[in-house]
Parts: structure tokens; C-alpha cells; sequence
């Protein structure tokens, strides 16, 4: 493949983590050839015009659909609301493009189906925006776990949170509507989940609480809109390894800023990471004597690879944007028939079947079999 066209669907926060990604990936890595930004679609064509003109798109439109049939385009990002995944994705993948679109997939489970089923008939490479798993760290623990650094996992806790709705009086949003979801389930706890899918795999059982701090929220009338999902979720669950756990995600905690607080309990030790702190993790083996036993702080560097392409000396920290360029050229290897990391739309469906089966469990009172 000695070119790849890109079209932009949605130029907010992650639309313009996209563009950044794809503007360096080449000469962070070296090996793929130079995006060509194609076309950029936005709600309007001056917002459009705009934002092509400072992220580097040849085109703009107003209308997303002009990207479907332009055959200059060869792969879609796809990073508007979660509510117009499914038909976006959809018509793209039967165009014959491929697709890298934010997670997660869709509200419901049945258009999660429909765009798996739309990408193997399409015989396209077809990606979801889970970005933290390509972080070294996250990439080590992975090798740690491999190699039994810790003996065998039996137990494993996370807990995400952040405070971007802690603020009572904040307006109403999108994110409030049962249209785009559960809320902290589908918003927000899928990505720890893409993280326990990638070290472990797929959960097996769960029992699910949730929760909203905040009955309503302004609007910009001055009114007052009932919140229509739920903002803090408390979810037991097993793994297929056996593997008991906790996840417990809150979107109105005061304080956290980007919090994914990983525990891995082992046989013969534990391993500690929090996204907050993204370049270290906390690594602790029962050897030794016990009197000097203790966790070992290890700091991400060029020993933990794609770090090297970045940055040529250890502790310097990448940050969430380098993330996104490594799982573009995670996508772009898997549109070369490379084996990479990444959550594709078939691994994506089993996480929104957790999901959905948490809030099962929420609205039945019991534990639900993932399935």
C-alpha cells in the first residue's frame, strides 16, 4: 500500500485527536506511507471550511455522505456522537471503506450487530477508538502477565473517574440523553473494559448497580432537564479465566481528571497502574526476603516499544495523543495485513455485550450471563 486516502466525519475533541494522529504517523514511524487528507465533513460547510483549513483536509462539506462517494477516500475516522455511529460506519464499510470510529460502537446492541455484521461482509478492516491500550505500560503489563511475573491471576479491581459532571449546575449535555446510552456504562466504563479484554478477555458474568448524583441539569433556557441515564455505575464480575473483579466507574467525581486505577492481584504478586500517572506502573514480586520486599516502581522509556519512536530516553512521558497516533499505525497495519493491537468491531461487540448486560442486571436485580 503505497497510499492511503483519510476523510474526517466530526472535528471536536477527538475529531481533532484523529487528524493529529494521522498527520504524524508517518513521521513518527517511518514505515507507512503519508496520509492524504482527503475530506473533512462537519455540521456545516463553514465549520467545515474552517476546521479543513487547520487540520490540513484538501476538502469540506457539510454532509457527511459526500465522504461515502468520494472514491478518492480509502479508510473514514468516524468521531461524532455515539448515536450516529451505526449509519455512518455502516455506509462507509458498504462503500468499500475502511473504518477507525470512536468508541463505543452504538446505544443499543442490535446496531452494534449490524455494524460487526456490515464489516466482515465487507471484507474491510473496520477499528474502534481504544486508544489506552496502546500504551507501553499497558503493552507491559501485558508481557508481564505472559510471563507469569506474578504467578496466576485471580483477582483483579478498576476503578475510572472523572469530574467533567461532578458540577451540579453544569448544563444539560448530550452525554445526559438516553439517546447516547446507559451513560458512565457505555460512555465511559467501555474503556477499562477494552483494557481487562485486552490482558484477560471477555467477562462472563456480571452484577451491575448504577447510580445518578444529579436528578436534572439546566438548560439554556433556564429550565431545568430531567438527566436521562446514569452517571456512576458498581459492577461485580468473572472472567473466562476464572478471574474474579470490580469495576466501578463515576463521571461526577470530584477531583479525578482521568483516573483508570488498575489492581492485578497473582499467586506470587500484584501490578498496580493508574492512567492518571500513564508513564509508570507499580510492580511488586513475592521474592526475595520478605524484609525487603516491596512495589518497584517502573517508568516508561525505550525499552517498552513504541516509546522508542517518540522519545530516545526513558521518564520523559508520552501523553494521550501519542496514544492515538499508535493505534493509527495499528490501524494502518491492519489495513496492510499486519497482526496488531487493537479492538476491532467484532471484539468491540463483546464489550457492548458486557455492557448491555450490566445494565440487564441493573434493571433485574441479579447477576447476567455475558452472552
Amino acid at each position: 500500500m503505497d497510499r492511503i486516502g483519510v476523510g474526517l466525519i466530526g472535528t471536536g475533541y477527538m475529531g481533532k485527536c484523529h487528524a493529529l494522529a494521522w498527520n504524524a504517523v508517518h513521521p513518527v514511524f517511518g514505515d507507512v506511507p503519508r496520509p492524504r487528507l482527503v475530506h473533512l465533513a462537519e455540521a456545516g460547510v463553514a465549520l467545515a471550511e474552517k476546521r479543513a483549513s487547520e487540520l490540513g483536509f484538501e476538502k469540506a462539506t457539510g454532509n457527511w455522505r459526500d465522504l461515502i462517494d468520494d472514491p478518492e477516500i480509502d479508510v473514514i475516522s468516524i468521531t461524532t456522537p455515539n448515536k450516529f455511529h451505526a449509519e455512518m460506519a455502516i455506509a462507509a464499510l458498504e462503500a468499500g471503506k475502511h473504518v477507525w470510529c470512536e468508541k463505543p460502537m452504538a446505544p443499543s446492541f442490535a446496531e452494534a450487530e449490524a455494524m460487526a455484521k456490515a464489516a466482515r461482509q465487507s471484507g474491510r478492516v473496520a477499528m474502534l477508538g481504544y486508544n489506552y491500550i496502546q500504551n507501553p505500560m499497558v503493552r507491559h503489563i501485558r508481557k508481564l502477565l505472559s510471563e507469569g511475573a506474578i504467578g496466576s491471576v485471580n483477582h483483579v479491581r478498576v476503578e475510572m473517574d472523572e469530574d467533567f459532571m461532578a458540577d451540579p449546575d453544569a448544563p444539560f449535555a448530550a452525554r445526559n440523553e438516553k439517546a447516547n446510552g446507559y451513560g458512565a456504562l457505555d460512555d465511559f466504563a467501555v474503556h477499562p473494559l477494552s483494557i481487562l479484554q485486552t490482558l484477560f478477555g471477555n467477562m462472563t458474568r456480571v452484577l451491575c448497580d448504577m447510580d445518578k448524583p444529579y436528578a436534572d441539569r439546566p438548560t439554556e433556557g433556564g429550565a431545568r432537564r430531567a438527566v436521562e441515564n446514569h452517571d456512576m455505575a458498581s459492577i461485580l464480575f468473572h472472567l473466562h479465566e476464572g478471574i474474579s473483579g470490580v469495576l466501578m466507574v463515576n463521571r461526577t467525581a470530584w477531583g479525578r481528571k482521568g483516573r483508570i486505577a488498575l489492581q492485578i492481584f497473582g499467586s506470587r504478586g500484584s501490578i498496580l497502574y493508574d492512567q492518571e500517572r500513564m508513564n509508570e506502573l507499580q510492580l511488586y514480586q513475592a521474592s526475595g526476603r520478605p524484609g525487603e520486599q516491596g512495589y518497584r516502581t517502573i517508568l516508561a522509556g525505550p525499552q517498552h516499544p513504541p516509546y522508542d519512536r517518540f522519545i530516545p530516553a526513558p521518564g520523559h512521558g508520552l501523553g494521550f495523543n501519542e496514544l492515538k497516533i499508535i493505534e493509527c499505525r495499528q490501524l494502518i497495519g491492519r489495513i496492510r495485513d499486519e497482526k496488531t493491537l487493537g479492538i476491532g468491531f467484532d471484539d468491540g461487540l463483546e464489550i457492548e455485550r458486557a455492557v448491555h448486560a450490566m445494565a440487564r442486571s441493573f434493571e433485574r436485580g441479579r447477576w447476567e450471563i455475558v452472552a
